[in-house]
């Protein structure tokens, strides 16, 4: 999943979508502005539910975080990407002790040296 997915193409949020596409991951994007990033929407509303989920790759300052944490706990990932400037030392502790691996990592990196 991409949070804080842009459809304006020049945002890196964009980009990914664009480069999980591309390496044939399935990627879910949720953002505040509807729109369509290749073949993927990115959905306004925030399902309760999205089947099995690994990964989070975060886009979205800090200081817009905070009334997401309950939420994106609650889809249970397996990880949370805080890509470069989405670092969040509270987030990231809450995500721990829920039992989630966080990474500060950057998405696109991951990806082009195939260790997303």
């Amino acid at each position: 999943m991409v949070f804080g997915a842009s459809p304006n193409p020049s945002r890196y949020a964009h980009l990914a979508v664009r480069q999980l596409e591309k390496n044939g991951i399935e990627v879910v994007a949720l953002g505040r502005r509807a729109g369509q990033i290749g073949n993927t929407m990115i959905l306004t509303d925030y399902p309760a539910k999205i089947g099995h989920l690994h990964t989070i790759s975060l886009y979205l300052g800090a200081k817009h975080q905070p009334e997401y944490y309950d939420y994106l706990i609650s889809l249970k990932p397996k990880r949370v990407l805080f890509n470069p400037g989405t670092e969040n030392p509270d987030f990231v502790a809450r995500l721990n002790n829920a039992g989630i691996k966080t990474e500060m990592a950057c998405t696109l990196a991951l990806l082009s040296i195939g260790a997303y």
